[in-house]
């Protein structure tokens, strides 16, 4: 943690709102006021805003077609330089806005303090953010169609690798190792569409709706939200200015989605480790052991699934911040901003490991083969072939199919490995085409139905999965 000096109070007021200070700040005020270290990330957004506002203000006659010249000449020259890394950022001017608003002073002058007409630093915040996230979300969902195309890609070149299928961790059925990592193109997209879903309420405008109140100035809102990419102006200032819920539900979503990508990652973790072995990642993505030469640790997969939990952080604090506010800004929002950029961050981290990793692995067959020996993966096929020839109500079948399992388990072999006439003591019925129903091939092979796990199906999912 910084420590902050003690001093005596700063005798420069702030020229933002020194009409009204005699006197700046005291030193640790000064601290815990500052946003600038977090939200120059917003300059772009700050400046295209500030911009547009320019333009209906001039447009509608509230300020000069000239003073707007001057700001939007400014403005870019600001711009270019924060890009290049020329501009110098003052904790002394708090945030972005002021940062922004000072220099255009120093380059054009008077017309630069027409600018902040119509608007607070309430709504233009608020705008900011919201321009930023809308952004954001748009840099992650390309993302997300790069992992997805991994998986995609990957699950078409597995569609018929058997491997075993787990409930409770214990071996089940059957499946495809393509099928599987389909269940994954199933969860990122719904994440996807989430995260789109999300945007809709992240793209609506507060800009004009000054500190809360709106504004006497006779503005056009609707001007500035076409020229800003919204879809409409915010309906209430109050709740344009105090709204934060959009960021919470990207948050939330971002939970989800860090989950989804943690399951995933402990899968390979999983697969990776020598008691199962069906995968092996490069060194690209595993790291060493600082005193146990032998090891290859899938870190990478690890740290994935570790981050998870900056996720869910960041969603508690903005929930937090939220949960007591009355109407309207409060200087608590001022949090809002570095959970959700820290949350973007995270993302585009994890999500660009996984992507490697998927590319990455190599699926490792005769560990696959040999896992699929054990289990008794294929009782549920016996069993359904006891109601499909012999018309057994499934319960009765499963408790035929239970006993036959139990003698495999006695004579420490799979279901395949019982003599027909040791099925036939328990089911005189039972006929020797059964056998050819007892392989892992074939219990995936006929999975067919609408979602199955039988490999043509599994070819054509991943075909329609990689055109997104």
């Amino acid at each position: 943690m910084k420590r902050v000096k003690k001093t005596k109070q700063q005798n420069v007021a702030n020229p933002m709102w020194g009409g009204h200070y005699a006197q700046g700040p005291s030193a640790i005020m000064a601290e815990i006021n500052a946003l600038i270290d977090v939200d120059q990330r917003l300059y772009a957004q700050d400046i295209r805003a500030s911009k547009a506002h320019a333009k209906m203000l001039g447009a509608c006659g509230i300020i000069k077609q000239k003073d707007v010249a001057a700001i939007l000449k400014g403005l870019d020259k600001i711009q270019k330089e924060i890009a290049s890394g020329a501009f110098v950022f003052s904790k002394a001017l708090e945030d972005v806005h002021m940062n922004v608003e000072s220099r255009l002073f120093d380059l054009i002058g008077e017309p630069a303090k027409r600018l902040h007409t119509a608007r607070s630093r309430n709504d233009q915040v608020a705008t900011d953010f919201r321009l930023w996230l809308r952004d954001a979300i748009d840099g992650l969902d390309a993302a997300l169609r790069d992992l997805l195309t991994a998986l995609a890609e990957r699950a078409e070149e597995h569609a018929a690798l058997l491997m075993p299928g787990f409930t409770h961790m214990q071996p089940a059925q059957p499946v495809t190792l393509g099928h599987h990592l389909l269940a994954y193109v199933e969860m990122l997209s719904r994440d996807r569409a989430r995260l789109a879903d999300c945007r809709k309420r992240v793209n609506e405008m507060p800009l004009g709706a000054a500190a809360l109140a709106g504004t006497s100035f006779p503005i056009d809102r609707q001007m500035t939200a076409k020229e800003l990419g919204f879809a409409r102006p915010m309906a209430n200032s109050m709740d344009a200015v105090s709204a934060r819920d959009f960021a919470l539900e990207f948050l939330a979503d971002a939970a989800i989605l860090g989950a989804h990508l943690s399951r995933l990652a402990e899968e390979i973790v999983i697969w990776c480790s020598p008691s199962f072995s069906f995968i092996t990642l490069s060194e690209a993505f595993t790291t060493g052991s600082s005193i146990m030469p032998q090891k290859r640790n899938p870190d990478a997969a690890e740290l994935v699934r570790g981050k998870t939990g900056r996720l869910l952080g960041s969603f508690n604090t903005l929930f937090v911040v939220l949960k007591g506010l009355p109407l309207t800004y409060g200087k608590d929002l001022q949090e809002d901003k570095e959970p959700v950029f820290d949350a973007v961050d995270t993302l585009h981290l994890m999500i660009a490991a996984m992507a490697g990793m998927v590319r990455d692995f190599k699926a490792n067959k005769p560990a696959l083969d040999k896992a699929l020996q054990s289990g008794f993966l294929t009782a549920t096929d016996l069993a359904d072939w006891l109601v499909r020839n012999l018309n057994m109500p499934f319960r009765q079948a499963h408790h035929v199919t239970g006993k036959l399992v139990r003698l495999a388990e006695e004579k420490g072999c799979q279901l395949d490995g019982l003599a027909l006439a040791e099925m036939r003591k328990i089911e005189p019925r039972i006929a020797n085409e059964i056998f050819s129903i007892l392989t892992p091939a074939a219990s995936a092979q006929s999975r067919k139905s609408l979602g199955g796990t039988a490999p043509e199906l599994v070819k054509k999912a991943a075909q329609r999965a990689k055109k997104g």
